[in-house]
């Protein structure tokens, strides 16, 4: 299965089950509210069909548009760490983003006038479905709803303000979130899709998630050691080597410029950059 967040025709928000070009309405009367209500709740997958509609017709918002978190995790293929110029070290790297700095497939990516060094990662997103806390490794798959791609847009100049990246990991409109959930059960293969990045078209980012430092289940047990894991949060899985501020020359952002970033069967998001009115 399939499931977007979207706005209707007269400007409401919903979510959805895709199929192709259709979407069948979920957020009904008597339904949970929201994408990240059906996940808590334990029902999403068994909804009935709401009303179809054309996808072309309604306007997407982040997978989750309302998360509780956002874990990210950094430094998580041996490419990236090398060309950070890091060292690897015993736990991985979480760092945090906020909700509002989220935005769907399609919508600009802005770059603030603050930034000369606006910078893309391109990742595999996890979506919590079931509550944890201290969730051992071998159970960690049962608490994952499903998968989809993020963009951890980043604010070079910010980020290296200090050691903590937080300050250029959460600008407003700076992090695609989409397009759609994927359930566990349409993807066969995890470990072999491709992480890939696309700047106007150019392959900047190519790397399988079996190059991950630290595997899924690592991480959720890592992560719900510290934090409770909520129905709706999101785990953003760490980028590969070959982000812009470590090429040489460097590649950042402009106004202008598409960004395309992919995860095998998963999905695409692709957006434009702008530049902050």
């Amino acid at each position: 299965m399939r499931y977007i967040s979207f706005t209707r025709a007269d400007g409401s928000a919903s979510y959805g089950r895709l199929d192709g070009e259709t979407v069948y309405d979920l957020g009904v009367e008597g339904a949970p509210v929201d994408l990240k209500a059906a996940l808590a709740a334990g029902v999403l997958e068994g909804l009935s069909d709401g009303p179809a509609l054309a996808l072309a017709d309604v306007k997407l918002l982040p997978l989750v548009p309302n998360p509780d978190k956002i874990l990210c995790v950094g430094l998580n293929y041996a490419t990236h760490v090398a060309e950070t110029g890091r060292e690897q070290k015993e736990h991985p790297a979480i760092f945090t983003r906020y909700a509002d700095s989220l935005i769907a497939d399609g919508d600009a990516m802005v770059r603030p006038p603050e930034s000369v060094r606006f910078d893309y990662e391109g990742e595999l997103a996890i979506v919590i479905g079931k509550k944890g806390r201290r969730i051992a490794p071998e159970n960690a798959w049962d608490h994952v709803a499903g998968y989809s791609v993020i963009n951890d847009g980043s604010i070079r100049d910010w980020q290296r303000h200090n050691i903590q990246f937080t300050p250029g990991k959460t600008w407003p409109a700076t992090g695609p979130f989409g397009p759609a959930l994927v359930t566990k059960d349409e993807v066969a293969d995890l470990a072999s899709q491709r992480v890939q990045t696309r700047v106007n078209g150019e392959l900047v980012q190519d790397q399988p998630i079996s190059d991950q430092i630290w595997d899924i289940p690592t991480v959720i047990a890592y992560c719900s050691t510290f934090t409770d894991l909520n129905p709706g949060d999101v785990i953003a899985t760490g980028t590969p080597g070959g982000v812009g501020d470590k090429r040489k020359p460097p590649l950042y952002l402009k106004a202008g410029d598409v960004v395309e970033v992919s995860v095998g069967v998963i999905g695409k998001l692709s957006n434009p950059v702008i530049d902050e009115a």
